[in-house]
């Protein structure tokens, strides 16, 4: 038997704001579209302007300051044909969602829900044959907007054809269903029958969550993930450090310490993109780490798993440590495999919230690896 799943919004004015909270968003929905369902905002606590749940999915005035890029990793640059990218030599991201359950005010992806904006549309065809022809691809991600929002033939089309691909290893689904719209999942036999198909042993098929504050791991949510669970599918979490939501120690691990416990083992904690719209959301990277390294000394292996990165244009850069005078990253995942592993260090910089913020000393020969990284400290309009 289906769960009903949410009746899903997309007016403002259905939101229990007064007048004057109202008439300061106006211009934000100027340019910034708004998606969300009954479920996830029954989650808010609308008693306090601060609630994390609201931040996450009702639009703020702050949104309208001139910050960022709408497409800070350059996904343009590694699109390889219509809503397929290729930036990591052995990883296919397949965009095939055109819609989210709903719209987190920190998307990186929010270009595709504004006005004009075009979701891609993935030629499936053309990227099953770009996946055939390229070996060197083990793994493909299905991402979007949201693939369980996809129609069941559509999604099993996907799946299907790419489970006729003999080198890959495995496939990855992302979604924020089990957060957002949990009902969609829990007790829905057609969709978990779907997914259990193409997971099997020595072939499994993951699906990557995005769990971003412990009041999200409601008893459906927790239901949700045990259902997937149930059917065969590996489970992962990442989320974004986000300022007002999850940047303190305790509630970084008390979510950490949940997910865990409901076997969703803690992935990424990335640093949030520079993406228009997005600086209130924004945490220094060193009081990011500060951050995470407090959290972590409460918890045990299963729940501290979490590498701190950001998906930068040139790949995927991970913070290993922090000095008292230096900051050192690690270049986790990069479209050249033979930069990765390669350390930056750089000159602690509090304000620092991007890696192009980061500078080397005029005049010293500090040993560093930066080939590779084109267009470094190019990202000014951040500044404003």
């Amino acid at each position: 038997m289906t769960r009903q799943h949410a009746t899903y919004t997309s007016c403002i004015n259905s939101l229990p704001l007064d007048a004057q909270e109202a008439r300061a968003l106006r211009p934000v929905m100027e340019y910034y579209a708004f998606r969300a369902n009954d479920y996830y905002l029954s989650l808010i606590n609308w008693d306090d302007p601060a609630d994390p749940i609201r931040r996450i999915i009702v639009p703020h005035p702050d949104e309208t300051k001139d910050w960022g890029e709408l497409d800070p990793s350059d996904e343009a640059r590694y699109t390889a044909v219509p809503g397929m990218q290729h930036k990591y030599r052995d990883t296919a991201i397949l965009l095939a969602g055109k819609a989210c359950g709903g719209l987190c005010r920190f998307c990186f992806r929010k270009r595709i829900f504004m006005e004009g904006g075009t979701p891609p549309v993935p030629d499936t065809g053309k990227a099953l044959a770009y996946i055939r022809a390229h070996k060197e691809i083990t793994n493909v991600l299905i991402s979007g907007g949201d693939p369980l929002l996809l129609p069941l033939a559509e999604l099993e089309h996907i799946l299907k054809g790419l489970d006729t691909v003999d080198h890959l290893q495995f496939i990855r689904i992302g979604s924020r269903m089990p957060v957002f719209d949990p009902g969609l999942i829990a007790g829905n036999t057609r969709l978990l029958e779907l997914l259990s198909r193409y997971s099997r042993p020595g072939r499994k098929l993951y699906m990557q969550t995005h769990f971003n504050h412990p009041r999200e791991l409601s008893p459906l949510a927790l239901e949700a993930v045990d259902a997937l669970q149930r059917a065969g599918i590996i489970m992962t979490n990442q989320t974004p450090l986000l300022r007002g939501v999850n940047d303190c120690p305790e509630t970084l691990s008390e979510l950490f310490a949940k997910l865990a416990g409901a076997g969703v083992p803690p992935y990424y904690l990335f640093v949030c993109r520079p993406t228009k719209g997005n600086r209130h959301f924004t945490v220094p990277i060193e009081e990011g780490y500060d951050i995470l390294q407090k959290a972590q000394k409460t918890l045990s292996g299963p729940a501290k798993r979490v590498r701190y990165a950001m998906s930068h244009a040139t790949g995927k850069i991970e913070v290993v440590s922090v000095t008292h005078d230096q900051v050192v990253f690690r270049r986790h995942r990069t479209p050249n495999p033979a930069h990765s592993g390669s350390l930056l260090s750089f000159p602690r910089n509090p304000a620092a919230t991007w890696l192009d913020d980061y500078t080397a000393p005029a005049g010293k020969g500090m040993p560093r690896r930066m080939e590779g990284i084109p267009g470094w400290g190019s990202r000014s309009s951040r500044d404003a």
